[in-house]
Parts: structure tokens; C-alpha cells; sequence
């Protein structure tokens, strides 16, 4: 069993800068990928970055590729997002999530994920 906790989401202007962590419990966090996920009102769950267990491999969202960087802490139990150049469009709940993902495209999947935290809203106004 894995908690995860969000923080360092806001509103902010376009063409800000946020850095999202997510915090996890369980002795077990550092065997475990990790991912960020955002939901906008009326939209799906969408991919926006990954990054495995011993940060050797991350995966990005066409849309988010060149402005955000996921980066993890093995020693914290910690994974980051940081978002430069935000977007009114990246406006979205923001959700870190811990799996197995065996194949590169499952990363892209919700359901690979086993673990959710609640989210942190980022709001971009332009």
C-alpha cells in the first residue's frame, strides 16, 4: 500500500513557473514508477509525465515536452513535476500516481496505475 500527497499547485500567470511534489509512504515507494496525471473540467485523464524507479527512463506528453521536467528523490520517497512556461491549457487537477508499467506505451495508461494521490489544482490565467 502506497499513499501518495500532492502539493504546490496555484494560480498563476502564463508563462509562470510551479514545481509539484508528490509525496509517498510505504516502504515499498522506490520500487515503484511513477507518473503525473492532469483532468481538466469536462476532459479526460491525461498523461503528462513518468519516470521509472531508478529515474534511467521519463516519458512526457507531446504537450508538455521542452516545458516540464519529472524528477523523483528515492531517499525522500518523492517525485516532482516542474512546469516552466505554463499554458492556460495546462490549467488542470494534477494527480501523482505509483505502478508497474512494463511496457513504454502503458505508461500512458490510468489503468496501469495502481496508486492515486487526491490531486493539486494548478490554475493558469493568460
Amino acid at each position: 500500500q502506497v499513499l501518495l500527497v500532492e502539493s504546490g499547485g496555484g494560480s498563476v500567470q502564463s508563462g509562470s513557473s510551479l514545481k509539484l511534489s508528490c509525496t509517498g509512504s510505504g516502504r515499498t515507494f522506490t520500487s515503484y514508477a511513477m507518473a503525473w496525471f492532469r483532468q481538466a473540467p469536462g476532459k479526460e485523464r491525461e498523461f503528462v509525465a513518468g519516470i521509472n524507479w531508478s529515474s534511467s527512463n521519463s516519458y512526457y506528453a507531446d504537450s508538455v515536452k521542452g516545458r516540464f521536467n519529472i524528477s523523483r528523490d528515492n531517499t525522500k520517497n518523492s517525485v516532482y513535476l516542474q512546469m516552466d512556461s505554463l499554458k492556460p491549457e495546462d490549467t488542470a487537477l494534477y494527480r501523482c500516481a505509483a505502478g508497474d508499467p512494463y511496457y513504454t506505451h502503458t505508461y500512458y495508461n490510468p489503468a496501469t496505475w495502481d496508486y492515486w494521490g487526491q490531486g493539486t489544482q494548478v490554475t493558469v490565467s493568460s
